[in-house]
């Protein structure tokens, strides 16, 4: 936890907020900024909600990512759940839970870094809430929101004959995160900075829904285990190519080794690519084909294969791999 400088202590609420709003960035579709007990935001018919929670010590530590950098993730993670459901972001509400002596420079940071991302994907912050915490701890909080043009894409939707396909990176940011752990950022120096900062393709999620996604999600928690809640969700079977993943797992062997770069593109998380299922033929510009979908045999549950075989990775979990 970041100390020093002036502590958060040192501040009331009032000034630290008069410190924090005016940074953030604003949008025509924010009728009351945030200011009196509540936002006012101008939403569509159906609006898409969505809220992740980051902790140090659990999901960073101030040791490889700096304020900005958190700031840049939690906006991300959650504009990328939005974007899967083939809406649009339109604005984030931002709670930070902090020990009374983290810095307010820390503070600062991590506001630039959620203005930047916030600015980047033109969201606005509606708002949030601040509150003290424990010695050393620190949880920033996003929700979400976003706007839904036409009919949400689920996770259920997949079909036999279906394409599985991507739409940005597989591995680097677990792979990024293998070479912090070992200290050896310079072998990959792209998959490090996609590990600090993701770089959801926003855009690519309602285009995929206008183009007839049937199924479609963000990869947060690995290939195979994303794949297969699709999976699970559609009772289908999905089978990926390995021949379609060859040239992720190749542009990590080097800095890896040819067995770790497999698995993080097999069960690496915090990518926040998209995957979707598409009717054969119906990829839109930027989507490439990882796989195929097919109904269950005899005896056969809904799951994921690669190859045609069940394989043992299996993915971040947040209990099980705490």
């Amino acid at each position: 936890m970041m100390t020093g400088g002036t502590p958060l202590r040192d501040l009331d609420e009032d000034e630290l907020l008069g410190r924090i709003l005016p940074a953030f960035p604003g949008t025509d579709e924010l009728l009351v900024a945030p200011g009196d007990d509540a936002a006012v935001l101008r939403t569509s018919e159906r609006t898409i909600a969505t809220t992740d929670t980051v902790v140090l010590g659990r999901d960073w530590l101030d040791a490889w990512s700096s304020g900005a950098d958190i700031g840049h993730k939690v906006v991300a993670q959650n504009l990328a759940d939005v974007a899967a459901m083939g809406g649009r972001p339109t604005g984030i509400l931002v709670t930070l839970v902090a020990d009374p002596d983290l810095s307010l420079e820390w503070v600062l940071d991590h506001v630039g870094g959620l203005a930047q991302a916030c600015a980047a994907a033109g969201v606005a912050v509606l708002g949030g809430d601040l509150s003290s915490a424990p010695p050393g701890v620190v949880m920033v909080s996003v929700t979400a929101l976003g706007r839904l043009d036409g009919e949400p894409v689920l996770r259920s939707g997949a079909r036999p004959g279906d394409v599985l396909a991507v739409h940005g990176s597989l591995g680097l940011a677990d792979a990024g995160l293998r070479l912090l752990r070992a200290d050896a950022v310079e072998r990959h120096p792209v998959a490090v900075a996609r590990q600090r900062r993701p770089d959801p393709p926003l855009a690519a999620g309602p285009e995929a829904a206008a183009a007839g996604a049937t199924a479609m999600l963000d990869l947060s928690d690995g290939l195979l285990r994303d794949g297969g809640r699709i999976a699970r969700a559609s009772r289908v079977v999905i089978d990926l190519d390995p021949r379609a993943l060859a040239p992720d797992v190749d542009a990590l062997t080097e800095a890896l080794g040819a067995e770790a770069a497999l698995d993080c593109v097999l069960a690496g998380g915090e990518e926040h690519s998209l995957l979707a299922t598409f009717p054969r033929g119906s990829l839109p510009v930027g989507w490439r084909a990882i796989g195929s979908v097919r109904a269950p045999g005899a005896g056969e549950g809904a799951g994921i294969l690669v190859g045609g075989r069940v394989v043992t990775h299996t993915g971040w979990d947040h209990f099980r791999g705490a």
